[in-house]
């Protein structure tokens, strides 16, 4: 038997072989159908701006989660022992940093006042507001998307704390009616605060 001949037979088995591990290998799991963000419901419009002294603006701290919402999937409440998490339901970023994003946006707007992430700031402010982001999922018991922020206000050494809730019932637990159902209770819940903070 030649070599060229030999070639010729071995080729068959050289390109099954690519053929059979596509068969044996995941690259992952297949992705959700969509991913889920909020929007503030009054965005920053291009242009607009703020000056002020760096001392007087409010820096929002990226808020403190439980377990449950340290990934950037929807967590359901099945019980109140049991929690879940949402089929096909996944966040493009961590519920923190977007809740995070929502309230300087929506500050920004409602007040008119200098407001920055934790990032942007990067010296001491006046007025800083930090807290706890509690719930941020469905509560099945319930059929309710449900948010709950306890903040913090420091302001030159005073301490102020409030808790903030907003809930939208009768949702269905699939992931594009939940994750609008979350949207607008936390736009809310930004609301609320942004009230509560003041200019």
């Amino acid at each position: 038997m030649n070599l060229s001949r030999l070639a010729i037979m071995r080729l068959p088995a050289c390109l099954a072989a690519p053929l059979l591990l596509a068969g044996c290998i995941s690259f992952g799991e297949d992705p959700p159908p969509a991913l889920l963000t909020l929007t503030p419901e009054a965005p920053v419009s291009s242009g607009s701006g703020v000056t002020a002294e760096a001392t007087s603006a409010l820096t929002v701290m990226r808020p403190q989660v439980p377990g449950s919402l340290g990934v950037t999937r929807v967590p359901v409440q099945v019980d109140a022992s049991t929690i879940a998490y949402l089929k096909d339901a996944v966040w493009v970023d961590r519920p923190a940093k977007l809740f995070q994003q929502l309230l300087v946006t929506t500050i920004r707007q409602r007040t008119g006042r200098l407001v920055l992430d934790d990032v942007e700031s990067r010296s001491g402010t006046d007025v800083t507001l930090r807290g706890t982001l509690r719930d941020f999922g469905y509560d099945a018991q319930t059929n309710s998307a449900v948010v709950t922020y306890e903040a913090i206000r420091e302001s030159n050494g005073r301490l102020e704390t409030r808790r903030f809730t907003a809930s939208v019932p009768n949702v269905t637990a699939e992931a594009a009616p939940v994750g609008a159902a979350l949207n607008e209770a936390a736009n809310q819940v930004a609301i609320d605060v942004a009230a509560w903070v003041g200019g």
